[in-house]
């Protein structure tokens, strides 16, 4: 289930672990909560594999503080 959703999100986790955070093989420990976490709610994501982007998403399932984290590390790492 989402599986291309986790590896965009792993890669993103990556380069934004080793630039901020000087990380240089895994992620540190406060990128790897997050990114578990984001693990975690795709895995429960009521919409399976039909998920719409997160920003047009009628659930927002993120509590406020990872939510804010999780766009940092997105706006830093995307496109």
């Amino acid at each position: 289930m989402n599986e291309g959703e986790k590896k965009v999100v792993n890669k993103m986790m990556a380069i934004y672990c080793r630039a901020n955070h000087k990380h240089v093989t895994g992620l540190c420990e406060e990128c790897t909560v997050l990114k578990n976490y984001a693990m975690k709610r795709l895995e429960n994501c009521p919409f399976g594999e039909k998920k719409p982007t997160c920003g047009s998403c009628t659930v927002h399932c993120y509590k406020n503080d990872m939510r804010l984290k999780i766009k940092e590390v997105m706006r830093f790492s995307g496109p």
